[in-house]
């Protein structure tokens, strides 16, 4: 029997994982056609064009992608990674696939305009709207704690391809729905989504590394002291960005699309213009991997960094207050760039490539709070894996000065699925209200063939109207003489000492009398009488309830913020 089930289980494993890597390939190749007819046909046609038209293209994009997500997207927010993180944490968020090419449309549009934003929004929601359509056609294959495996998956093969950088997919779509936790029972099927949309997109955009750098000193004492204070100066520098782009999306979000799309357009291409005027090139203008290039360089004045990090940030800021379809990944890794690159050139250490790297590290790390995928991203994208120690400690740091929040509002603290995050919920968490109860001049015979066996329970709780009088058990009522059933009511052998569990009381207070009174389920009154029964089994499936509460309470926090 053993060896059966063992058996059943890797074929199940195995299933899973062949789905994931489908998801992948799958999404590798959207990722990729979308990237080569974006950027291939598109971006780099605007980089090329006159700056009179590059300083009109961003208020033409989002204009396009507003249009698009009210009308053909039937009103879709502009936040395309955020979609996987409400999919993840409410059950009643569904990523369908005829919504898809309708919000790539918006993302193209944002990103073709020259947008200050990144590719991996469109890539994360191609990888999870396949991964949960292929999950939901494939229901049966998996169990409920398994729900989410290919949404992660799917999400993490999109990061993986976009960037080229495959462990970097997997950790972040893992870390990414929480602020201090992972994604759990995703890891295989994930590794193996990531590595085949990894591969499906190399193989038709090539696979060298995404930010290719020159050579670098060995790690010294000194370079660890510095990972530690680009940190710290980072994660504030993180912080002060989230605080923006939250602030952008509530202060808009009342604004008609057409002034929003005007002003914040118009904004954007000043600021575009502004970062010409500056360096010499419109690295305001687009995803910004140009704006990477130029950190890497050495030799520019910290008067000029610091004038271009502040002009990128605002670029993007702005992109998100028009309603931007796109990423902030990217715009995190360049901001974090060009504060390693300022602080380089303020510290005597110009040619460093290090404090660069590092800052993308600890600055993408805080802004999402993934700092595992922060670090493992600065290995892949630069083909550097030295980097990891001190991009570690750089990640670590910026966590201690970016606070709680991050650049999303759909991310939580953390997984509540442990017993000690349910012990302090209310009990109300865990009533159920449509309890089967009894009348107390129910007969002993009745209460046993309709209320007890025709239920499949053990015991029933008496109540007369809204009165809470005791509870009927199979063992108390079967311990009648069966002659005496059918004209005693129940209200003469119920237990009237069983105690009922206070609705103000706690899950652990609620757990703590079921124990005393050695019963696997206790009715739950309040002033106005008896509410429900509480059990065992329902508190152990509070799982479900946390999240349809979290998924509540984000909802709620997003119209308050629209309505700000």
């Amino acid at each position: 029997m053993g060896s059966l089930r063992r058996a059943t289980r890797s074929l199940h494993d195995h299933r899973i994982v062949a789905l994931a890597a489908v998801v992948g390939a799958l999404t590798g190749l959207v990722v990729a056609l979308f990237e080569r007819i974006v950027r291939g046909g598109l971006i780099d046609r605007l980089l090329e064009a006159p700056l009179a038209l590059q300083v009109v293209a961003p208020l033409v994009g989002f204009g396009i992608a507003g249009l698009v997500l009210t009308h053909l997207a039937r009103g879709a927010g502009p936040s395309l990674a955020d979609d996987y993180l409400r999919a993840y944490h409410d059950r009643e968020t569904r990523l369908r696939l005829r919504d898809l090419p309708a919000k790539l449309l918006a993302g193209a549009a944002t990103l073709a305009g020259g947008a200050a934003m990144g590719f991996e929004a469109a890539a994360i929601l191609s990888g999870a709207t396949i991964g949960s359509t292929v999950q939901r056609r494939t229901s049966r294959w998996f169990t409920r704690e398994e729900s989410r495996v290919l949404l992660v998956a799917g999400a993490a093969a999109g990061v993986g391809a976009i960037f080229k950088a495959p462990a970097t997919g997997a950790l972040f779509a893992m870390e990414v729905p929480f602020r201090a936790d992972l994604a759990r029972r995703t890891l295989l099927p994930t590794l193996f989504a990531s590595a085949a949309g990894y591969l499906t997109f190399v193989a038709v955009d090539g696979p060298s590394p995404l930010f290719p750098i020159g050579s670098v000193h060995d790690l010294r004492w000194v370079d660890l002291a510095a990972a530690v204070a680009l940190g710290l100066l980072a994660g504030g520098g993180a912080r002060a960005f989230a605080w923006a782009v939250r602030a952008a999306k509530a202060r808009t979000a009342g604004i008609p699309l057409g002034v929003r799309v005007l002003v914040a357009g118009a904004s954007v291409g000043a600021l575009v213009a502004g970062s010409d005027a500056l360096t010499g090139e419109p690295l305001a203008l687009g995803p910004g991997y140009d704006a990477i290039r130029w950190a890497f360089e050495p030799g520019h004045a910290a008067g000029v960094i610091l004038g271009l990090l502040l002009l990128r940030g605002l670029a993007t800021i702005g992109a998100v207050a028009a309603g931007g379809a796109g990423g902030l990944f990217i715009p995190l890794v360049i901001e974090g760039a060009l504060l390693g690159r300022l602080v380089a050139e303020l510290v005597g250490a110009g040619d460093s490539t290090l404090l660069p790297v590092l800052g993308v590290a600890a600055f993408l790390g805080a802004g999402y709070h993934v700092p595992l995928a922060a670090v493992v991203f600065v290995a892949e994208a630069t083909g550097r894996p030295g980097f990891v120690v001190p991009g570690l400690i750089a990640a670590a740091s910026a966590q201690l000065t970016m606070g709680p929040r991050s650049v999303t509002t759909y991310q939580r603290d953390r997984r509540m699925g442990h017993l000690e995050g349910r012990l302090d919920l209310p009990v109300a968490t865990a009533v159920r209200t449509d309890a089967v109860t009894a009348p107390p001049t129910a007969s002993v015979a009745d209460v046993i063939s309709t209320h007890l066996l025709g239920a499949r329970l053990l015991s029933v709780p008496v109540v007369e109207g809204a009165d809470y009088l005791g509870v009927a058990s199979l063992h108390d009522l079967t311990g009648l003489d069966p002659d005496r059933w059918a004209d005693t009511p129940v209200s003469e052998v119920m237990d009237v000492e069983v105690p009922a569990v206070p609705l103000r009381a706690s899950v652990g207070e609620a757990l703590a009398l079921l124990e005393e009174a050695d019963a696997d389920r206790l009715p739950v009154i309040d002033e106005r009488g008896f509410v429900g029964v509480v059990s065992t089994s329902e508190i152990l499936r509070l799982d479900e309830v946390l999240e349809a509460t979290e998924a509540g309470r984000q909802r709620a926090m997003q119209d308050r913020q629209k309505a700000v």
